[in-house]
Parts: structure tokens; sequence; C-alpha cells
């Protein structure tokens, strides 16, 4: 048994040009190549937005900070610790010239800990740096927040204010940072 042409209805002004489907079978064709394409246009969104801290993790190397903290709980984003990293603020006469996106922060090992020794709007050559953003106030190199169940949270806020605590943070080729661990000194 063969397949049989479908026929017009009654009344169709153009029999020799009758299509069932108003746009022919490609407009079901492309509507699984449509949402596929939407599909792989957000995971490549989210491999940006995770790119850096990702890179920083597999590929970095672990280098220790002080750290001590600003604050331990919001509602919305649940517990964490807000860290200040002391050795790596910028001198009280260093200003961003607007229109900068990036600073680097040079870094160098003293008494095993890690400290800022320049900020640059340049990428350094050479050397362990951090890539830090400055849009929307004083820079963020990307570790300020460490989150942590509550119980977690509270202990290292009380280790910070009593005897400070150390960040074990790796950093990649680029200068991409993310926080590994907080532990008290």
């Amino acid at each position: 048994m063969g397949l049989r042409p479908r026929t017009p209805p009654a009344g169709c002004r153009h029999r020799d040009r009758y299509h069932p489907h108003p746009h022919g079978r490609s407009s079901t064709m492309k509507r699984p190549l449509l949402v596929a394409a939407v599909a792989v246009a957000q995971l490549a969104l989210v491999v940006v937005a995770v790119a850096p801290q990702l890179s920083a993790r597999v590929t970095g190397e672990t280098y220790e900070f002080a750290v001590a903290p600003i604050d331990p709980h919001d509602p919305f984003r649940g517990a964490y610790v807000d860290l200040d990293y002391p050795d790596l603020r910028p001198p009280d006469d260093w200003s961003t010239p607007s229109g900068t996106p990036d600073v680097y922060v040079v870094l160098e090992e003293k008494d095993g800990l890690m400290r800022a020794t320049d900020w640059s709007w340049q990428r350094p050559a050479e050397g362990t740096y951090l890539s830090c953003s400055t849009s929307g106030g004083p820079f963020s190199c990307g570790i300020e927040s460490w989150f942590a169940d509550a119980d977690e949270a509270r202990r290292i806020e009380d280790a910070m204010r009593t005897d400070g605590a150390i960040a074990e943070v790796r950093i990649d080729g680029r200068g991409n940072a993310a926080i590994v661990s907080v532990r008290a000194r």
C-alpha cells in the first residue's frame, strides 16, 4: 500500500500548491535546532561565569593570606563569613583611575603569608598576582566571602576575633583566585 498525497479541503483555491502544514515540514525541523541553540548559549554563559573560579581551583597554586571578619550572616545568602585581607589593602594615597575595570595586585610571601607589594593597571609579565575588579567601589578579587554552615561560620568568626585566621587561596597563572579553606591561626 503506497502513500497517497493528502487531498486539499473543499474550496481550497490553490490545489496545486496545497501543503498540510502552513510552513511545511521545515518549521518542525527548526524547533529542535532552536532549543539546542538556546541550551548551548545558556551553558556557555554558565561556563563564562564560573571559568575564573574553576580555573583557579583546578590549575592554581595554594597560598595563605591573613584574614579578618567583616559580617558573619545574611538572611538571604545564609551563613558565610565576609573576609577582609589586611595585607592586600592599597596605600591610602592609591586611587583607581576612572574607566579602569581591573587592577592587578602583585604578591610576595613574607613570614609564610602572602602580602601585596604593588598595585598595577597592567597585567604583570611574571610572578604571583591577583586579578581584581574595580567596578562597584573598592576592588574585589573574588575571595571576599567564605560560605559555610552556621556552626562553622560562627567558629571561624570567633577564631578570627581572638587569634585571627588564615585563608588558603588557589591562584592560577592569570591571577584568578578561589578560596579553598579558612582556618584559625
